[in-house]
């Protein structure tokens, strides 16, 4: 299966999604990427489009990301939940949970070396944590054998503008020039992805 066979058939979305509006906003960019890029779930500028992270948010993410000379057309976008929230709302985690298979297909067909988790949704997904993305933000690990490095959502950013030490933007800088010290390291990709989906919902 190929990104386009799967967002193609990912429009025809389980009745656990719906609550949440109609338009499919799958992901983009770099099919062969290292990074995956994950945040939660899209927005009302997202949901005009049909693309993830357009708006402020999201023009706020190509910042950091250029701060570091990693060009957002080399990166896979996406998000945890592929269609928004009513008020962008947080997800509730059964949007979650019939979410979770689609976003192991991406990933599978990606094959990303490194996934950066934005927010606490992705974050404590992968995790399996209740922690705060306070707490886990910056702290490496690993999830089925890809490593993973959880951020700030650019949303709090937003919400957050001081540059001052200590401050989450200020964290964000030193936790992006260590995610492109990784990058900078990384050799080619080994074959395929294997996702142990053991405890997933089927997909289809």
């Amino acid at each position: 299966m190929t990104l386009a066979e799967l967002e193609a058939r990912a429009a025809d979305r389980p009745p656990a999604l719906a609550e949440l509006s109609d338009r499919l906003v799958f992901g983009d960019g770099d099919p062969d990427a290292d990074l995956m890029i994950v945040g939660e779930a899209p927005g009302e500028e997202e949901d005009l489009s049909g693309r993830p992270f357009v708006g402020r948010a999201g023009q706020l993410l190509d910042k950091v990301l250029a701060s570091v000379d990693i060009d957002r057309a080399d990166v896979y976008v996406t998000n945890m939940v592929k269609f928004r929230p009513p008020g962008n709302r947080n997800p509730k985690p059964e949007e979650i949970a019939a979410s979770v298979p689609l976003l192991l297909e991406q990933i599978r067909l990606v094959r990303p070396q490194v996934i950066a988790s934005l927010g606490n949704v992705p974050t404590q997904w992968f995790l399996g944590s209740k922690e705060g993305i306070t707490r886990l933000r910056g702290r490496w690990a690993s999830w089925q054998g890809v490593r993973l490095l959880p951020l700030y959502h650019p949303a709090y950013l937003l919400r957050n503008p001081s540059r001052e030490v200590g401050s989450p933007k200020w964290e964000t800088w030193q936790d992006v020039k260590a995610l492109k010290a990784v990058l900078a390291e990384l050799g080619p990709k080994q074959g395929p992805l294997v996702i142990d989906t053991a405890a997933a919902t089927p997909l289809f």
